[in-house]
């Protein structure tokens, strides 16, 4: 290949002295033995750009226009959801016919690419607003503050999850916009139940939930892992235990069993 484009690059500056001599089109052509058009247009192409290297094409013509890609991206940023496929049908409908490939090329090109939505709890109006002000009532925190928390929580694995999977698209650093999520709720069949805790120094102890947790149990379970947690993970004497407003963690039982406790509340 680099022979052939050597050789067609000595061709063309041949051309380029002959035509400097004064030799007309119709001479070189017939003295090279190449057609006068070809003459013609390395001829033009030199007054043009000053050179005879090969330069780069403009490339393919574009399928989609600055419209349709206007199009997708507003779509895609109204309904994440939205399938390639179904875009592409969109677009067949106003009469461009492209493949649902150029539809998520492009797309990436734009920023946006088809991701896993993050799993996220179902929260009410009332949910979100009660967040929102915590987080913005410890925003400010020190370090040294979150370093002496001890989080916990229950949690329940699924062994035979929903299968179904889907995908959305956002840009990067929009995982956990609401439209980007996908809302879960708790439901039964081939799970375990466990509780756990860690710190920013690492992970404490972990436990599994035998049955239905009670405030009882909860209290039983917090007492045969918390402290040999706060030990392991050297948290000091000034540390906080964090739970959330779960029933078992908020009834009048486990506040009494806490407060004997005397432990600083998160």
């Amino acid at each position: 290949m680099m022979k052939s484009r050597e050789w067609y690059r000595k061709t063309r500056e041949e051309v380029i002295t002959l035509h400097r001599k004064g030799n007309g089109y119709k001479k070189i052509a017939k003295m090279l033995n190449i057609p006068r058009e070809t003459i013609g247009s390395i001829i033009r192409k030199f007054k043009a750009k000053g050179t005879v290297e090969m330069l780069p094409g403009r490339g393919r013509k574009k399928m989609l226009t600055l419209t349709a890609v206007r199009y997708l991206k507003r779509r895609v940023e109204k309904s994440p959801r939205v399938t390639a496929e179904e875009l592409r049908k969109d677009l067949s409908d106003v009469g461009t016919e492209v493949s649902a490939q150029t539809i998520r090329r492009t797309l990436r090109k734009e920023g946006l690419h088809a991701r896993t939505p993050r799993r996220t709890p179902l929260l009410s109006p009332k949910n979100k607003k009660s967040r929102l002000q915590y987080s913005k009532s410890h925003v400010d925190k020190p370090q040294k503050f979150w370093d002496s928390v001890l989080w916990t929580d229950e949690t329940k694995l699924e062994l035979f999850g929903p299968m179904d999977q889907r995908y959305v698209w956002r840009r990067k650093n929009k995982a956990y916009e609401e439209k980007n999520t996908l809302p879960t709720v708790k439901h039964g069949g081939g799970s375990i139940m466990l509780w756990g805790c860690f710190a920013s120094a690492g992970t404490g102890k972990l436990q599994r939930v035998q049955g239905t947790m009670n405030s009882l149990q909860y209290q039983e379970i917090l007492d045969d892992n918390v402290m040999q947690s706060v030990t392991n993970l050297r948290l000091g004497r000034r540390w906080t235990f964090q739970q959330d407003n779960d029933a078992k963690h908020t009834s009048k039982s486990t506040r009494a069993w806490l407060q004997i406790k005397g432990w600083n509340i998160l």
